[in-house]
């Protein structure tokens, strides 16, 4: 069984993008800007949060998929990507969090 990834969404995610005559959700979401994304993701990492703080492994998973997605989708319509997330997470592998922290607070 082939594992499914962030960059296999991301694909489908780019792709339903650039599919001018498809009807789906992810080309709807993008046709009201950047800031109607920015609000869903923000929704929906509420929506997260609630279920862990009320301890619902199953909603959780639910919840951290729409939070995926829709990061996934946010991503793509402001030109960034998956690649450059993980290229600023190895970046930052480097040092201790609390080190990383502190260089965003002091920069």
């Amino acid at each position: 069984m082939t594992e499914f990834s962030v960059r296999d969404l991301e694909a489908i995610v780019r792709a339903r993008l650039a599919d001018e005559g498809a009807q789906s959700y992810t080309r709807t979401l993008a046709a009201k800007g950047i800031d109607k994304c920015a609000e869903k993701f923000g929704e929906e990492s509420v929506e997260t949060v609630i279920a862990a703080v009320q301890r619902d492994p199953a909603a959780l998973a639910g919840e951290a998929a729409d939070v995926i997605y829709h990061l996934t989708v946010l991503l793509a319509v402001t030109g960034s990507s998956w690649d450059a997330v993980m290229a600023e997470l190895q970046r930052r592998t480097g040092q201790s969090g609390l080190e990383e922290k502190a260089s965003r607070l002091s920069g």
